[in-house]
């Protein structure tokens, strides 16, 4: 975690030079590899318990994102990534596993940064991340990471003729990278949708986050990004208290999927912050497939889908 650390310290000296919206932006060329290592057990097993996986079965889905999360902060706070990492908001991810993985396998990792896309509210960038086992590709993910600036055009529109968004940093953000975006995207490859919010699903189960969650979660994935970690720190980027990481509730959701060994693909989008603590509601449908996060008033604060192998259907 060591690396991680350094990277976070890097991003926060770097980002006040860094000046997001350049309209000659790149991408940096660099594919950043962590050679083939086996999964260490202990924090492993922390991870597992503090998300609500089993403590047997496959490598959690979202695990291979923590551990290849040093390479990521890494590229991203490196001179040539044209956005600040300071106040970047993660909108979306998706993950597609080519087979389950077993937690004694070792993963090589493989992390570069695919495209920038024109939005709305700034520019989003697309990482990609990719887990090899003895040169297979066994799993891989894309993470939409949104920089907040003004776009406005001499007659104070946004590139896709809407007004500015003054919104402050509330949380009240896109979930997903659409086809119009695509269009105007600088690099190669394309961006898939993730699903708008199902609406409507009944609930499943309710949990209680304590306070603390954002600092227990940080320890067993490295992200000590300040917002998680105290009100204090947090208040610091615009939020009244700590809120709990957006790949902490995926997980915790998609411990509530069933079996892992049957899921293609999942999708998730983030609505909303989780202000910590809270009470929150974990909603799906029948099948597992369609699922959604909720707080107070009914409040969306994740919405995702899952596919599964034909013939196999969710915990339902």
């Amino acid at each position: 975690m060591a690396s991680l650390t350094a990277s976070l310290a890097r991003g926060a000296l770097t980002s006040p030079f860094k000046r997001a919206g350049r309209p000659d932006a790149t991408l940096p060329p660099d594919r950043l590899t962590r050679p083939a290592a086996p999964v260490a057990p202990g924090p492993l097993a922390a991870y597992g318990r503090i998300c609500g996986f089993t403590e047997s079965g496959p490598l959690p889905l979202t695990y291979p994102h923590v551990l290849a999360f040093p390479l990521t902060m890494r590229l991203m706070t490196g001179p040539s990534f044209p956005l600040p990492v300071l106040g970047l908001v993660h909108t979306w991810i998706e993950i597609t596993p080519q087979r389950a993985v077993a937690s004694a396998e070792p993963l090589e990792l493989t992390v570069y940064a695919q495209q920038l896309t024109p939005h709305r509210r700034g520019t989003e960038v697309t990482m990609a991340t990719e887990a090899r086992v003895g040169g297979e590709l066994v799993w891989e993910s894309r993470s939409g990471y949104l920089s907040r600036h003004r776009q406005a055009t001499p007659d104070g529109t946004t590139p896709d003729g809407t007004t500015p968004d003054r919104t402050a940093l509330d949380g009240t953000t896109p979930d997903r990278a659409t086809p119009e975006r695509a269009k105007g995207a600088r690099g190669a490859g394309p961006v898939t949708a993730v699903p708008p919010a199902a609406g409507g699903l009944p609930a499943r189960a309710e949990w209680r986050l304590p306070g603390d969650l954002g600092r227990r979660y940080g320890a067993v994935s490295g992200d000590r990004n300040p917002i998680h970690l105290h009100p204090l720190t947090a208040r610091l980027f615009g939020f009244p208290r700590a809120i709990a990481h957006g790949m902490w509730t995926v997980a915790r959701c998609l411990a509530e999927a069933g079996d892992p060994s049957s899921i293609r693909s999942v999708r998730a989008g983030f609505r909303a912050p989780v202000l910590l603590p809270a009470t929150v509601t974990y909603a799906a449908d029948a099948t597992g497939n369609a699922f959604e996060l909720r707080g107070a008033k009914g409040r969306v604060h994740l919405v995702g889908t899952v596919t599964r192998q034909a013939g196999v259907s969710g915990p339902g």
